[in-house]
């Protein structure tokens, strides 16, 4: 690899993989060691294609989150089976992963502008400024959604369709948009736990021993020509878990039988 190759945001992916390697070093404990992550699901990403993929994921930190999956992703590209031992795969990384996330967020100082340099698509939230949402939507900027189709292009998008971490908030049409006008392949994830384990950031470690879960599905099955933006937000919110149908409340003895379940993975880990 050329020192001076960047990709095609501008950015030297010499720099982008010393940055991946440094900071997947450092965050590494945070998902084995000081709390465990356990995943299912890491066969379906060594079956996916180079480029055009989106993750879909529900979102409880802003960048914890992103780093388990750019963890899991290297690690079973590496040949990892639902796990991320041995930090080693992140010699090589996947250059070709992107993660859309909003601009305020990345401009927030010096260590998330340095966490964007990684492969953050910055765009304009039109419903929410500064972290409150806002009764005037403002206009989509062109410049967001092309970036987006460029990274399909060229790789691998993480998109958080609810744009917030807050549990069950809507799905945005614009994830729908995205998927009917460019048909990538779309992969579910689930996760589970990182809110216990870190501050909202996802920068600071909260609380130790926690279990957190990390859920690949498989692709879904998409009519792009024919489903409608509310058919398909409809089908995001399902894969997602965050369809206000799964607001119900829980039985005592199902939460049970979850902490039961819990603790026999984290013993099995």
């Amino acid at each position: 690899m050329s020192l001076l190759k960047r990709n095609p945001f501008g950015h030297i992916l010499f720099i982008k993989k010393l940055l991946i390697r440094i900071f997947g070093v450092i965050t590494h404990r945070r998902y084995r060691g000081f709390n465990e992550l356990y995943i299912e699901g890491s066969e379906i990403i060594k079956q996916l294609p180079d480029k055009n993929v989106l993750f879909i994921s529900n979102h409880q930190t802003y960048f914890a989150d992103v780093v388990a999956m750019f963890h899991v992703f290297n690690a079973s590209l590496s040949g990892r089976t639902d796990s991320i031992k041995n930090v080693g795969y992140l010699w090589q990384p996947k250059m070709n992963i992107y993660y859309v996330a909003a601009s305020e967020t990345m401009k927030a100082g010096l260590l998330p502008r340095i966490l964007a340099y990684v492969g953050a698509i910055t765009v304009e939230r039109t419903w929410r400024v500064k972290g409150k949402d806002i009764t005037e939507k403002r206009e989509i900027n062109p410049n967001d959604t092309e970036n987006i189709r460029i990274a399909l292009e060229d790789g691998w998008v993480i998109t958080f369709p609810q744009g917030t971490t807050k549990s069950f908030k809507p799905v945005r049409k614009g994830t729908a948009h995205i998927i009917k006008q460019h048909k990538p392949i779309v992969v579910p994830i689930v996760i589970d736990g990182f809110r216990r384990s870190f501050d909202k950031k996802g920068l600071r470690m909260k609380k130790k021993g926690i279990l957190q879960s990390f859920i690949i599905k498989k692709p879904l099955e998409i009519d792009y020509e024919n489903e409608t933006i509310e058919e398909i937000v409809e089908k995001v919110e399902y894969a997602i878990e965050q369809h206000p149908s799964f607001l119900k409340v829980i039985p005592a003895e199902d939460i049970e039988e979850q902490e039961k379940l819990n603790k026999q993975r984290l013993w099995e880990y």
